[in-house]
């Protein structure tokens, strides 16, 4: 694999050039922009996107506060995007004693198949650059991602 540094020849190395957290974000970046930019053109916001992919096939739904973790949001933004959805039919909530569970409605199933369609072809085109180090990579990530014990 290539090293890549971000810096004018001649010039020092930056301290995040090297920094794993800085390209862990800038590698997310470059990564979305493009299936961004296709949300964009649908009038998807991707707040919109990360919510009906994490509730899609979830059949139970999901409460708010574990909606607002998943889609890395804080509990209050998540329930006015969530109004938002619901006013356009996109999700509905039904009250389960003290929690309330967020669910797809049909158009927001079908909203979610057809942009996780799309999503899987962004992932296809940008993995196949790397395709010998796709499954380690993502296996890296989800380890990364993992609280430890």
């Amino acid at each position: 694999m290539k090293s890549h540094m971000f810096v004018v020849m001649g010039d020092p190395p930056r301290f995040i050039d090297d920094y794993l957290l800085y390209l862990l974000a800038r590698a997310s970046h470059a990564a979305s922009a493009g299936f961004h930019a296709r949300l964009k053109r649908r009038g998807v916001a991707v707040p919109t996107w990360r919510v009906v992919a994490t509730l899609h096939g979830a059949a139970d739904g999901e409460t708010v506060g574990r909606l607002a973790t998943a889609c890395l949001m804080q509990q209050p933004t998540m329930t006015k995007l969530l109004d938002r959805m619901a006013q356009d039919g996109i999700v509905l909530r039904q009250r389960e004693g003290r929690q309330t569970r967020i669910k797809l409605t049909g158009d927001g199933e079908q909203l979610a198949a057809d942009l996780i369609r799309e999503a899987r072809r962004h992932e296809t085109e940008l993995l196949a650059r790397h395709a010998e180090a796709a499954s380690a990579l993502k296996a890296l990530l989800r380890e990364i991602i993992t609280p430890p014990d």
